[in-house]
């Protein structure tokens, strides 16, 4: 094992050493000798820009040890093996272990030879953690991918949150690292870490030079994905999917055109996964087809390129996975497939999301981000640096730069979008704005008088393809955004009032408005105008049956969430009209159904009244319980108190009686009740 120990080492020395470098890599110098000299250190660099050495190298010019919390056992064991194959005292204690690993972990740390210790967040949990690293004599906490501690990230870790305990229990000082992080996720970062500390921060830039940004719009993605890895052919590459069963039929696709490829996913056994991980290490010309559960732990220098069969969550998670490919500096290649199928899987993710409506719609102006640079009519390294708050020149090195876009004047179609949505209150989505525009008097325009508007039909000299592709490009531009709160619908934001108000102009791409086709589309369970509520629905459904520990089809089925999204009772009556909706189900979850559709809970009612809910007998009920509260003191208002009781006005309700005789022999209706109530309430059941 390298000694390398005492306080005071020269980093340059073990740097050489240890690690087999003549120098630093630009940025990393200034941050090694910041952790080095135990300052608190926040630091932002581009993936593959070497992080890991920036706490590793510290960690040995420091006295004690070092632990260091990352999120996925892949990526420890990788690093771990990295350093013990460099001679440096390092392990881990992760689920992954063997009982010989763990037992060989403790005796190091009782002899005090460990210099790095990997643990995962959720050990922090667990009450024997903080004693152990005192044990050890912890004297520096390393945080990897940092952005994990944020709720407004891409990655969100909530056993990240107990970090800042940890730190302040050890009184040590901290360094984090991220390669991916906004504003919004740095401040985060600093509060849940550092706890009002100032620490020495470092942003050494996003920009990947070497790597080749390429986007395109679906048209057979698969033959598209078979086509690009198979000009690629003997490379190493990583094909995301948004689902399980597409890394399955992707995989077995590029296996019978000839490639070597595997498909990785969490739905298969842990062993399984790591025998792929391990060949993709191995293997030079390995195509691995995963869902965004690889790749973190992968730290493969020479994966040549990456695409995405499906469009990614976030420009963030977008920027984490094509970081992925050319991490050795040689020139590296990305390829992005997106649709409207995409766009909308990943906003009824957004909203179905049991997240407070703020993080949902941040969510809502990241997927707006990434469409803008799905979108974008210039350089996109412009766009994506742009977006990490840093500026550049035109790359040279992407499509855009090679292949520049014809450009239109979009302004009066932008303005027709705008003036749709004005003119119905920004209630609604997509779906039912194209049909204002398109002169499309479905059943829903005509209930609410939108084919009267001024609006409707002005927009007939574009198909209802290509005025979802301005839309498209409008929340790429973010002049557009759904609203969390209204289920999807769209609201205008401040930089589309100029457009709409004649002050400034808007171009938008032609290309991805031509090609766009009216055809067969998806059969989707609801309408777009219905499928952000039908979201919204669902999520209170897996939220009330995780508390409840039951299956979510137990609480509602689909057919019953659809039924509400396509119908959208606005009262406790037109609730349990709906199929599924007995009167237990009513009871439990009816009024925390109603307030998703209408957004406030509803009015309580009495369990008798509740009792007749969605029955002809509750309109009844309330007609009856106006009348008695007229006459509690009398026709004139000035005799004795007299009240019927909620049982009774039920029991009328329900048989309606004929008569005198009748309505005496139902239970609460005795003679003085009889005499105040009794020749009003029959008036009432005869004029029926």
């Amino acid at each position: 094992m390298q000694p390398c120990l005492s306080e005071g080492a020269d980093p340059q020395a073990i740097l050489q050493q240890v690690f087999g470098f003549d120098g630093f890599r630009p940025g990393q110098a200034e941050i090694v000798e910041s952790v080095a000299a135990g300052q608190d250190t926040l630091a932002l660099m581009p993936t593959g820009g070497g992080k890991s050495l920036c706490f590793q190298l510290p960690a040995l010019c420091r006295d004690g040890l070092t632990v260091v919390i990352s999120p996925l056992i892949a990526l420890m064991r990788d690093q771990v093996r990295g350093l013990q194959e460099l001679g440096v005292a390092a392990g881990s204690l992760t689920s992954g272990n063997t009982e010989a690993e763990r037992d060989a972990v403790f005796e190091a740390i009782d002899r005090r030879d460990l210099k790095l210790l990997y643990i995962a967040p959720e050990r922090l949990a667990s009450s024997g953690t903080l004693d152990l690293l005192r044990r050890a004599r912890c004297t520096l906490i390393a945080v990897d991918e940092a952005h994990c501690v944020s709720q407004w990230g891409h990655d969100f870790r909530p056993d990240y949150l107990r970090i800042g305990d940890l730190r302040r229990a050890l009184d040590v000082p901290m360094a984090a690292f991220t390669a991916t992080a906004d504003a919004e996720t740095r401040a985060e970062i600093l509060k849940r870490l550092f706890e009002g500390r100032a620490p020495n921060i470092f942003l050494r830039g996003f920009d990947r030079p070497n790597i080749t940004l390429n986007f395109t719009v679906k048209d057979s993605p698969r033959k598209q994905i078979l086509t690009y890895a198979g000009a690629r052919r003997g490379q190493s590459g990583i094909v995301y999917c948004g689902t399980r069963a597409r890394t399955e039929a992707l995989a077995q696709g590029l296996r019978e055109a000839g490639h070597n490829a595997r498909a990785y996913h969490g739905g298969m056994e842990a062993d399984t996964r790591r025998a792929v991980e391990e060949l993709f290490q191995r293997e030079d010309d390995l195509i691995v087809v995963a869902t965004v559960a690889f790749g973190m732990g992968i730290d493969k220098p020479d994966i040549r390129w990456v695409a995405h069969a499906d469009l990614p969550k976030s420009i963030e998670a977008y920027y984490q996975e094509i970081g992925r490919a050319g991490r050795d500096g040689a020139p590296a290649d990305t390829f992005t497939l997106y649709g409207p199928d995409d766009i909308r899987l990943r906003r009824s993710q957004i909203d179905e999301s049991p997240a407070p409506p703020e993080r949902r719609e941040a969510d809502h102006v990241r997927l707006n981000a990434l469409l803008g640079l799905a979108e974008a009519v210039g350089c996109r390294r412009q766009v994506l640096l742009s977006y990490f708050g840093e500026a550049s020149e035109p790359c040279g090195n992407c499509d855009l730069c090679a292949r520049p876009v014809k450009l239109f004047d979009a302004t009066t179609p932008v303005r027709k979008a705008l003036s749709a949505m004005l003119r119905t209150d920004e209630r609604f989505g997509v779906g039912h704005l194209v049909d204002i525009l398109t002169g499309n008097a479905t059943d829903k325009v005509r209930a609410r008088g939108h084919e009267h508007l001024p609006t409707f039909a002005v927009g007939r000299d574009l198909s209802r393809a290509k005025w979802q592709a301005v839309f498209r490009q409008m929340m790429g531009r973010d002049l557009v955004r759904p609203d969390a709160e209204r289920h999807g619908a769209l609201r205008m934001t401040e930089a589309a009032r100029p457009i709409l108000r004649g002050e400034a102009e808007i171009t938008l791409r032609e290309d991805t408005i031509t090609t766009a086709r009216d055809g067969p589309a998806v059969k989707a369970l609801v309408s777009d105008e219905d499928a952000p509520l039908l979201s919204a629905l669902k999520a209170k459904r897996r939220a009330l049956a995780e508390t409840a520990r039951v299956p979510a089809y137990v609480i509602f089925t689909d057919r019953t969430l659809i039924e509400m999204a396509e119908t959208r009772p606005n009262s406790m009556d037109a609730m349990a009209r709906i199929s599924g909706v007995g009167a237990t189900k009513l009871e439990r979850y009816g009024a925390e159904f109603l307030a998703v559709i209408t957004g406030a809970m509803p009015d309580a009612q009495h369990p008798q009244r509740r009792k007749l809910a969605g029955r002809e007998a509750g309109a009844l009920f309330d007609e009856l319980a106006e009348v008695a509260r007229g006459l509690e003191r009398g026709a004139d208002g000035t005799g004795k108190l007299l009240t019927l009781t909620p049982a009774t006005l039920r029991a009328i309700a329900e048989r309606r009686p004929a008569n005198d005789a009748d309505l005496a022999r139902i239970r609460g209706m005795d003679d003085a009740r009889m005499e105040r109530f009794g020749a009003e309430i029959l008036s009432r059941l005869h004029s029926l």
